[in-house]
């Protein structure tokens, strides 16, 4: 399995039905638009995972750098999706591991992220590689 970072239109059309899938409130017609903005207005990047045998992306997680006073340089990985039928076959794993090296290249203190209470594979997942459950996440809707 190889891990690809997105640096074209291309990319993102590959990713593009795991991205609707896991995120399917966004608009379809709008989508490459609102991820090249991401990239270039908020330093979000998208690496995916590719099944060398079809070419196909299997996954895909999107992640960002922070820098804050309390944590230092931290990665934080808003995305992490797998299909469902790529799902057992070390797909988040290896992405994970993409975002790992990179952190340990730009030392990076920390990787974040935030994970559903009922999401139990995934902590799982999260867990066998090495993250600690380091707080509670709120949030407060304000339209």
């Amino acid at each position: 399995m190889l891990c690809k970072k997105v640096e074209s239109a291309e990319d993102i059309e590959k990713c593009r039905n795991l991205i609707l899938d896991f995120r399917p409130h966004l608009d379809a017609g709008n989508l490459a638009v609102q991820v090249i903005r991401m990239i270039r207005e908020g330093g979000y990047k998208i690496v995916y995972a590719v099944d060398e045998d079809t070419n196909s992306a299997m996954g895909f997680a999107g992640y960002r750098k922070y820098e804050m006073l309390r944590t230092g340089k931290i990665i934080y990985i808003d995305d992490l999706y797998t299909a469902p039928e790529s799902r057992k076959k070390g797909c988040a794993a290896a992405l994970l591991g993409f975002i790992e090296s990179e952190a340990r290249e730009q030392q990076v203190q920390s990787i974040h992220l935030d994970s559903g209470y009922a999401l139990h594979p995934a902590h799982r997942l999260y867990l066998n590689q090495g993250y600690i459950l380091a707080c509670n996440h709120f949030a407060k809707p304000v339209a």
